[in-house]
C-alpha cells in the first residue's frame, strides 16, 4: 500500500504569511490545503499562486461548499485547485455538483463528514454519487471538547470504500502513526507544523514518522 500523502493546513488570513509557510514546509509534504477562512479572505488568486510556485504539490481548496455545488466549485478547479470540499450535510444533489465540476477539471471532490449525524451512510452515498475522498473531519470546537477523529476513521475505514480516507483533527506527532495504521490515506496536519517554532523540522519530523510506519 502507498504511504499516505501528508496535507498541510494553511489557515492565516494573511497572503504572504502563508506562501512563506507553503515555502518552509514544501520538501515535506504532499497536499497544500487552504483552509477555510484563508480562501474566504485570499479568493481564487491564492490558488493560482500557489500552483505557480509549487507545481508539483496538489492544492485542496476547503471550501466546505453548502449549496450550489458546481457552481461554486468550477471557479477553483478552473484555478488550479486539485481538490475541494463539500460538506457531507448539504445533501447528494449539492455533492453530486462538486463531483461533476471535479470530473470536468481532472480533479477530485472531497466529502467532509464534520457535523454529519450519520457518517457511515452519507460516506457510502457520497462514494455512490462519485466522490473521490471522504474526509474524516474533528473540527477545532470539538477539539476543544476533547474529540478525535479515531473512532470516525475506524468506522469509515471498515465500510472498504472505492475511495481515499483523509483524516484531519489535532493530528501531531505523537498520533500520527496511530492514524496511518487506521488507515487513513491523507494525514493532515495544521499545528502541529504551522505552530511549532520551526515549521520546517516539524513538517520534517511527520514525514519521517509517516515513512516508518
Amino acid at each position: 500500500m502507498a504511504k499516505p500523502l501528508i496535507q498541510l493546513a494553511l489557515d492565516s488570513l494573511d497572503f504572504d504569511q502563508t506562501i512563506g509557510l507553503a515555502t518552509q514546509a514544501a520538501p515535506y509534504v504532499d497536499i497544500f490545503e487552504i483552509g477555510t477562512p484563508c480562501i474566504k479572505h485570499n479568493g481564487v488568486n491564492l490558488v493560482k499562486e500557489l500552483k505557480a510556485r509549487f507545481p508539483d504539490k496538489l492544492v485542496l481548496v476547503d471550501l466546505k461548499t453548502m449549496d450550489a455545488g458546481e457552481y461554486e466549485a468550477t471557479p477553483f478547479y478552473a484555478a488550479g485547485a486539485d481538490i475541494c470540499t463539500v460538506l457531507g450535510v448539504s445533501g447528494i444533489a449539492t455533492i453530486a455538483g462538486v463531483v461533476k465540476a471535479a470530473n470536468a477539471h481532472g480533479a477530485e471532490a472531497q466529502v467532509d463528514l464534520i457535523n454529519v449525524p450519520d457518517k457511515i451512510e452519507c460516506a457510502r452515498e457520497s462514494a455512490k454519487a462519485g466522490a473521490h475522498i471522504i474526509g474524516v473531519h474533528t473540527g477545532l470546537d470539538a477539539q476543544a471538547a476533547g474529540h478525535t477523529p479515531f473512532v470516525d476513521l475506524n468506522d469509515i475505514a471498515r465500510l472498504g470504500l472505492n475511495v481515499r480516507i483523509s483524516v484531519a483533527g489535532g493530528i501531531k506527532q505523537a498520533t500520527v502513526q496511530d492514524v496511518v495504521h487506521a488507515g487513513a490515506n491523507i494525514v493532515v496536519c495544521g499545528a502541529a507544523i504551522y505552530g511549532a517554532p520551526s515549521p520546517a523540522e516539524a513538517a520534517r519530523e511527520i514525514r519521517e514518522l509517516v515513512e516508518a510506519s
